[in-house]
């Protein structure tokens, strides 16, 4: 696990109002880090309101807490920390992502074994321990007539099994990035504010040559603090969708595009009127993706939630700084 850097690997985490699970967050980092190689720790707060950046330097220890005075987008986020990283590798994680033990050491493993992949994502698992789906093929017109079909987990999903393998993509919540390989291609495109954002920054590492890894054997609970708030739940919808079309748009077609929307419109109505006979279901939410999908420009998702807090949060003003 050589690595020549001013660090061996650098540790950023982005927090948006999860304190105590950024809390857990850098508590795993402590417990599953290798002990023999140099590190970093950054954490990037994302204009937290509920008293995160205060507790990180309550916390004190070698946490480099960038505290930013307005919410900005988790591509942006993710690009600023691997920016500012000293490490030749980098593990993006979210706040609301545990380490278990051996994870990071599975990942550097896996990136050192393979010069020629970008990235390397971690097993997520729910609370309970149970394997999460989180790497797929890329999307296109053939995944949406899959998942149309009912064949989303057999053709599309790529995580699960035991081996080190290439995936199309992959949840970024505990991923090891390359930093020369980010830098190559731009890092992530701060036009996905959040959602398509890691599914377009390794669609650009496979179009420059890079691979992307999963390595089952690196685990991470994934709390998932954002599925416990349901009042954004429409917003998450809307920008969910909103940016899966515009990564149709940047890597395929017009035709194809529209192809996608209509397709998993009709598979979100086929849920839809599933739901209704089905117990804790609810046809509703099915609709308003049905709807999203086949106008995902229509609505207002997250980008626009964090706009109104940085107005309400700059004030009379209407300006906002970045503090470190």
């Amino acid at each position: 696990m050589a690595i020549i850097a001013d660090v061996a690997i650098s540790y950023c985490v982005v927090n948006t109002n999860g304190r105590e699970l950024l809390m857990r967050c850098l508590d795993a980092i402590e417990r599953t880090h290798p002990p023999e190689l140099e590190r970093e720790v950054m954490v990037l707060d994302n204009a937290s309101d509920d008293g995160s950046a205060d507790a990180v330097r309550a916390r004190g220890g070698d946490v480099r807490l960038i505290a930013l005075d307005r919410r900005t987008g988790k591509a942006e986020n993710d690009s600023m920390l691997l920016r500012e990283a000293r490490g030749d590798v980098c593990l993006l994680l979210n706040e609301d992502a545990e380490l278990q033990p051996g994870a990071p050491a599975a990942l550097i493993e896996a990136l050192t074994a393979s010069p020629e992949a970008g990235a390397a994502a971690s097993q997520l698992l729910d609370p309970a321990g149970r394997a999460q789906p989180c790497a797929w093929r890329l999307p296109g017109v053939v995944t949406a007539l899959a998942g149309a079909l009912f064949l989303h987990r057999v053709l599309t999903v790529q995580s699960g099994g035991q081996k080190t393998r290439e995936v199309g993509w992959a949840q970024s919540s505990a991923m090891l990035v390359r930093r020369r390989a980010a830098e190559q291609i731009g890092f992530l495109d701060p036009q996905f504010f959040v959602y398509s954002d890691e599914t377009d920054f390794c669609k650009r590492l496979g179009d420059a040559g890079w691979r992307t890894l999963l390595v089952p054997s690196a685990r991470a609970i994934h709390h998932e603090q954002l599925a416990t708030d349901p009042a954004a739940g429409e917003r998450r919808i809307v920008e969910f969708h909103r940016n899966r079309d515009r990564y149709m748009r940047k890597h395929h077609s017009r035709a194809a595009a529209a192809a996608v929307r209509a397709l998993t419109a009709w598979t979100y109505m086929l849920r839809a009127a599933a739901a209704l006979v089905l117990p804790r279901h609810d046809p509703k939410r099915y609709l308003l993706h049905a709807r999203q999908a086949l106008n995902p420009r229509r609505g207002e998702g997250i980008r626009e939630a964090a706009e109104n807090y940085n107005r309400m949060r700059a004030g009379p003003s209407g300006t906002a700084k970045a503090a470190s």
